[in-house]
């Protein structure tokens, strides 16, 4: 199964695409993409070996998949449950590489896992959690008809700085809505 809109594809991890996402997400110390994916949160490098190890929890997994733009690997995409007796569901997204990045390809991708989500689940809100730092994300949310349901204020600090915590939500309803006009 996947999904292609405007030359970007979400898709299941394949045992031949690990070395790439390694490369994008694991190898560096500190890569550029973890300058907007909670930076306040430590990044730690791992060996091609430790990472190989979780292929996995990798490989054709429901809840992580990777981006694809043209055929190159630039991404990921996936969710965690909050809650899942009350199916409470997070879901986030990652463009490792730079060069792809304020080109609408990351909100496409969530657009496309978005739309999995609701379709494949029995859902009755999706959402995720950035930063104030982070408005790009906060943008592709709007984007896409995501409305912000929190700010907690001041509980991200990171570079000297302290940073609002943004919760952003979609109800079904609203996503049903949204595919009608």
């Amino acid at each position: 199964m996947s999904y292609t809109e405007n030359g970007t594809t979400i898709r299941p991890v394949k045992k031949a695409d690990l070395k790439r996402m390694w490369e994008l997400s694991f190898r560096d110390k500190d890569p550029e993409w973890k300058k907007w994916d909670a930076p306040y949160y430590p990044h730690e490098p791992l060996e091609w070996e430790a990472f190989y190890d979780r292929k996995d929890k990798l490989i054709d997994q429901d809840d992580y998949w990777l981006i694809e733009h043209e055929g190159t690997i630039v991404g990921m995409v996936g969710y965690y449950w909050e809650h899942k007796p009350s199916l409470w569901l997070e879901m986030g997204i990652a463009i490792y590489d730079p060069a792809y990045w304020n080109g609408g390809i990351g909100t496409t991708a969530f657009k496309l896992w978005r739309d999995h989500l609701f379709n494949t689940m029995p859902l009755v809100r999706t959402g995720y959690t950035t930063w104030s730092g982070n408005e790009r994300m906060i943008r592709a949310g709007e984007k896409l008809g995501f409305k912000m349901e929190a700010r907690i204020r001041k509980v991200r600090y990171w570079n000297g700085t302290f940073y609002d915590s943004i919760r952003m939500g979609m109800l079904r309803e609203e996503w049903e809505e949204l595919r009608t006009q």
